[in-house]
């Protein structure tokens, strides 16, 4: 299945007017580059969030449908994905900020 076109508009949108991010096509899908660090982006029907460990796990505890990434069959620790359909706008919000939050603390690339 390709990518939802219409939730990496939707992200792109949220995206918008905000500094330093890029958006470049990948894992068959899009991936928004803050500084040079993968950020947020869309694989399929989900929204695909780089929070760190410990925002991951306040995050998952508050949004049942959150879960750890995993596309390669492989979880990746700090990285979560989200059926984009079950977000709302303040929830998109919030987790959009927070993938920002977290690699705004990264050394640029």
């Amino acid at each position: 299945m390709p990518f939802d076109p219409e939730l990496d508009d939707r992200l792109s949108a949220a995206l918008k007017g905000r500094k330093g991010f890029e958006r470049k096509k990948m894992f068959g899908g899009t991936g928004y580059m803050l500084s040079g660090n993968i950020c947020v982006g869309v694989y399929r029907e989900f929204l695909i969030l780089r929070l760190g460990p410990e925002k991951f796990e306040e995050l998952s505890a508050k949004y049942d449908e959150l879960r750890p990434m995993d596309i390669t069959g492989k979880p990746m620790k700090g990285w979560g994905m989200i059926d984009g359909a079950a977000c709302d706008a303040s929830e998109f919000d919030e987790l959009v900020a927070a993938c920002e939050g977290f690699v705004r603390t990264l050394q640029k690339q």
